[in-house]
């Protein structure tokens, strides 16, 4: 695909929805020459004769605004299939991860692997130098010539949380059209505009198990029922399935006497560990696994810095520290359901240096 005009190309992620369809606006405005990609991922096609469930990512009315805001911008479209390699990467990492008692994040591994892996491969076959999204987050290039991932102006809409799998190798190649914009000032700009995406909600829900990820997983996991322990080892209940639940989960526990929440999961013994006490899920240390620091260097531990343990929590202080060849994180305060699986992310200020696994609590 020839550059005619030798402006700089960009294939820009474009889901259908208000945000990347006011990256793409951006990009052209600002002279790129801008491609838009909308990606197709895997749907579900499980169930008891079931129509099968589009991905909320990526249902046909999602390809087809994106497509309307493709030509109402005047840029080339292209609708990309990666369902193979999203349930390849994610899918099924997050149903493994699950099995084996943990909480996997898949909006994390999707933006490695496919958003910022996959697609920029497919970026590459254009002869693109660059690859967009509509994500709330900064990139800025250091005085020593490393590139830095910051938040995005919009605290409540920062999304700088779910990219700390990146690497140098991808920053370069990134851009982040929305990083100085707040979420009401693109949805003001797409109404101007006339884009097709200025009203589209926000899907709150794992893309790929639209009615929920317990219906999701009913499907593929058989029931195996299990004991209900308080913290002193004492049966108080059943269980039929340690994955319907997550470290925190008040709902859906169904004992009376309650209101119970979940401390813990024992996969090898399959039991459930509850407690009425919210108290109980404080914890100070969480073991970390797959650390990734994105700037490319490994700072000298132990590390003081602000962590998030789940996107929407505030940052906390703590200690990233290192025994046994092993680095953990220690909390100055204790924090609540630190759960297995999910993402610590570390901040110096508004930078993010790094992130990890949480492997333990």
């Amino acid at each position: 695909m020839e550059n005619s005009d030798n402006k700089i190309r960009v294939v820009c992620a474009m889901s259908g929805g208000v945000d990347s369809a006011v990256a793409a606006f951006l990009l052209k405005e600002a002279g790129f020459e801008v491609i838009g990609v909308f990606m197709k991922f895997w749907v579900d096609d499980l169930g008891a004769g079931e129509v099968p469930r589009a991905n909320l990512c990526c249902s046909s009315d999602a390809e087809r605004r994106a497509e309307l805001t493709a030509g109402k911008l005047g840029i080339p479209f292209y609708a990309k299939d990666f369902s193979r390699e999203f349930k390849r990467l994610v899918v099924n990492d997050f149903i493994d991860g699950t099995r084996v008692g943990s909480t996997p994040n898949p909006c994390v591994v999707c933006n490695k692997e496919i958003k910022f892996g996959q697609l920029m491969n497919f970026a590459g076959k254009l002869d693109a130098s660059y690859v967009a999204t509509g994500h709330y987050a900064r990139i800025k290039l250091g005085k020593d010539g490393i590139f830095e991932l910051h938040k995005g102006k919009d605290n409540e809409k920062d999304q700088s949380y779910y990219l700390w799998q990146l690497t140098q190798n991808e920053l370069a190649k990134v851009i982040f059209p929305l990083a100085d914009f707040k979420k009401t000032e693109v949805r003001t700009l797409a109404r101007e505009l006339g884009l097709p995406s200025f009203e589209t909600p926000e899907s709150q829900e794992t893309c790929f198990a639209p009615a929920g990820t317990d219906d999701f997983l009913s499907k593929r996991f058989l029931a195996k029922p299990g004991d209900i322990a308080d913290t002193s080892g004492k049966k108080i209940g059943t269980h039929e399935g340690l994955w319907h639940y997550t470290i925190g989960q008040r709902k859906g526990i169904k004992l009376s006497g309650g209101p119970y929440y979940v401390v813990s999961k024992d996969g090898e013994e399959n039991v459930l560990v509850v407690s009425r006490n919210k108290k109980d899920l404080l914890q100070k240390t969480a073991g970390l696994r797959g650390l990734n620091w994105t700037e490319g260097k490994n700072p000298k531990l132990p590390l003081a810095v602000k962590v998030k343990i789940r996107s929407r929590s505030k940052a906390a202080a703590a200690l990233i520290k290192k025994t046994k060849g092993a680095e953990y994180l220690e909390f100055v305060k204790p924090q609540l359901a630190i759960t297995p699986g999910q993402s610590a992310v570390f901040y110096l200020g508004g930078r993010l240096i790094g992130g990890a696994v949480i492997s333990f609590a």
